[in-house]
């Protein structure tokens, strides 16, 4: 499926800093990340990276963040945004800058 470079202009992705994680109770995928986008900024979004990342190992890390999505429910927690991961083959494999940039740079 194609989509128009018109609808693909729609998808804010911006960089964010990890500056909280923790396990979601319950769940075998999820974590929750408290992120900053820089500006005083931040959310909270939950990732289904759990069997590949620790939550400590998280703080600090820059990751792409889609943050113009619809805030939505995820166990009862609500996630407002959503993280970019590769698909490997042993999971989620996160995306980073390949060197440090501010929080809320945008991602062309």
């Amino acid at each position: 499926m194609t989509i128009i470079y018109d609808d693909f202009k729609k998808v804010e992705l911006k960089i964010a800093r990890i500056i909280e994680a923790e396990e979601v109770a319950g769940a075998e995928k999820l974590l929750k990340l408290r992120i900053d986008l820089g500006n005083s900024e931040t959310r909270q979004i939950v990732a289904g990276i759990k069997k590949m990342y620790q939550a400590k190992d998280l703080v600090g890390k820059e990751i792409a963040v889609v943050v113009n999505l619809e805030p939505r429910m995820v166990m009862g927690i609500e996630s407002n945004g959503m993280l970019l991961a590769a698909s490997g083959e042993a999971g989620p494999v996160i995306l980073t800058p390949e060197r440090e940039v501010p929080p809320g740079s945008g991602i062309k």
